[in-house]
């Protein structure tokens, strides 16, 4: 029985029932009984196993086929009316020609399925700030995940009225045949299909789909931003909370940043750091002209491998209730879980994420896939935000960007102005690892962390930062950032201890923004007086003299760094923003 009567959302339904052929329509309304007979469906066809429930109450490990283990750049396009228009970043098919190939592909795939049908919210039901989205599914892992990283349920539909403004998503798991495997986004259309893929990253819609893609393009053409940032909270002694947005490339820390344990020092006095989201803000000019941001998602969707009580405790404390696990080991004699990096005791009775037995003292094989994921609810983090669900939002002080850079960048350094603000962003770049390409120290450019994730053209998104701050008074305006936790050594040592320490750096920056300290003009913008960053307790690896050290703008890689801006730049052409151009000139300037 259809949970609304909003002719739009009935008439889609319809429409794509002729498509898929559906044995049965299912609508979810998040109640408990409901929940509770999907996971014993999955489990009796084993697309899910039931846990130890005294370890781990409410979860559940899924394995996704193995051709089927990440997100797929290359098979995944906006759809925009031209290809200027989805920009040199973005893979681009034509939208009738995307619609014709995934209906050929789609056509009848749910025959001998169930249709469920996902209203949600990204965002608070009822926020100003949220948009409301419907995915069609035929995997109940998928409706799952959802009932986690979305708010789901009728009072979205009470919330949506008779409105169309609504994002459709249509997932097909088909034959999960990667050679016909696409994630087509059509931003004017306000929709989303995927086919072929059930790993999580191509299919829960309402993530990096629509909350980023989809929502960017929103945010362009209705005046707010849509961004692939986390946001938290430094509360100190007095019991005044700074929130902070930022964006960084994989692998450079960013969950372990959103859930950040103070230092003991730091501790000790009364600092605390108050997670509101790990990976995605949605960003809107308040009543009072600041910007405020909320976390559209309801969940973590986090990278197992790794994790653990050192390297994130919070994020490992998520995961204990509620939680689904994709791909990791199977420990068989606790019914249990374990991945690399969690601990020094690897299951010895045990089923890898293939589905093969494994042995962890014996096996030369790794247990968990390198992408293995968890999907926990939000608040089973120790540190989330009490301002959590607050529809509002949370005042904005001061926007980051970081990247992985050996010698390059300083420690910290602030941007003169917003717009200089947003050529930071629009330059960010990380370093390569070993471990990502087999080549150390290529240079990969990735503005504001949305490269994969930009919705539209790269060059109007810029465009649109700076329009947003031209409506900001500079007063209200938060101040923009760039930080490097990965300075290294002429040993290849890493400078900076990283981890909690880097609230010392978040101190810096909030003092900045409150007008407490004084900083250092130089070419590349306002860098700290080394005096100015607290490094009490940790004299023993770092001192006053190596900290200058990686407070310094060495001007001859930037002007190496300058020429491979000024080339990244050149792929926008005409359509880059008059005031980049100007920046990177004024950069230019400064370094001779």
């Amino acid at each position: 029985m259809a949970l609304t009567t909003n002719k739009s959302v009935l008439d889609w339904i319809e429409d794509q029932k002729k498509l898929v052929t559906p044995d049965r329509v299912v609508w979810i309304d998040d109640s408990d009984e409901q929940r509770e007979s999907l996971r014993a469906e999955a489990c009796s066809t084993g697309e899910m196993t039931k846990l130890n429930q005294d370890l781990l109450p409410d979860c559940y490990l899924h394995r996704t086929a193995v051709n089927d283990v990440a997100r797929v750049e290359h098979r995944t396009f906006i759809c925009a009316p031209t290809k200027d228009d989805a920009g040199p970043t973005n893979n681009w098919m034509d939208p009738d020609e995307a619609y014709k190939l995934l209906y050929g592909i789609a056509k009848g795939s749910y025959k001998g399925r169930t249709m469920y049908v996902i209203p949600y919210s990204m965002g608070p039901v009822g926020s100003p700030f949220s948009k409301v989205g419907i995915e069609l599914t035929d995997s109940i892992y998928v409706v799952l995940n959802m009932l986690i990283m979305t708010r789901v349920g009728k009072d979205v539909l009470d919330f949506l009225g008779d409105s169309d403004d609504w994002v459709r998503c249509l997932h097909c798991k088909c034959d999960i045949d990667e050679e016909k495997r696409y994630i087509c986004h059509f931003p004017q259309d306000n929709a989303i299909i995927s086919v072929n893929s059930g790993y999580g990253g191509n299919v829960l819609l309402g993530k990096k789909c629509f909350a980023l893609r989809i929502a960017s393009y929103q945010g362009h053409k209705e005046g707010w931003q849509a961004e692939h940032m986390l946001i938290l909270g430094v509360e100190n002694p007095q019991g005044e909370i700074h929130y902070i947005c930022g964006a960084f490339p994989s692998a450079c820390g960013k969950t372990n940043l959103a859930m950040l344990i103070p230092p003991e020092g730091y501790y000790k006095k009364g600092y605390r750091v108050w997670c509101v989201g790990d990976d995605i803000a949605w960003i809107r000019k308040g009543a009072d002209g600041r910007l405020y941001a909320i976390n559209p998602e309801n969940g973590f969707f986090g990278v197992a491998p790794g994790t653990n009580e050192k390297s994130n405790y919070n994020a490992l404390a998520s995961t204990k209730q509620g939680t689904i696990f994709t791909n990791v080991v199977h420990d068989l004699d606790s019914n249990t879980v374990w991945w690399e990096g969690l601990d020094d005791n690897p299951p010895v009775n045990a089923v890898d994420w293939k589905g093969n037995p494994w042995n962890g003292k014996e096996s030369n094989e790794k247990g968990a896939n390198p992408n293995s994921r968890f999907t926990s609810p939000a608040v089973n983090c120790p540190c989330i935000s009490s301002e959590f669900e607050n529809p509002q939002g949370v005042p904005i002080t001061a926007f980051i960007f970081g990247g992985r850079r050996a010698k390059l960048a300083p420690l910290v350094y602030e941007s003169r102005d917003w717009n200089h603000g947003v050529f930071v962003g629009a330059v960010m770049a990380s370093e390569t690892t070993a471990a990502a390409s087999g080549a150390v120290g290529i240079v990969r450019r990735d503005p504001m962390a949305m490269l994969p994730f930009c919705g539209y053209n790269m060059a109007d998104y810029w465009q649109h930062w700076i329009d947003i701050g031209a409506g900001l008074d500079p007063e209200k305006a938060p101040k923009v950032f760039n930080v490097n936790w990965f300075r290294k050594d002429d040993d290849g040592n890493f400078c900076w201890p990283g981890f909690g320490d880097n609230l010392r750096v978040l101190d810096w920056i909030i003092s900045r923004c409150s007008g407490d300290v004084e900083a250092v003009e130089t070419p590349i913008g306002y860098l700290p007086y080394a005096e100015d960053i607290n490094i009490e307790g940790i004299e023993d690896e770092i001192n006053i003299e190596s900290l200058r050290s990686i407070l310094d703008v060495d001007k001859q890689l930037w002007r190496e760094e300058a020429a491979g801006i000024s080339e990244f730049f050149e792929g926008f052409s005409d359509r880059l923003p008059k005031a980049l151009s100007s920046e990177l000139e004024k950069l230019n300037k400064n370094l001779e």
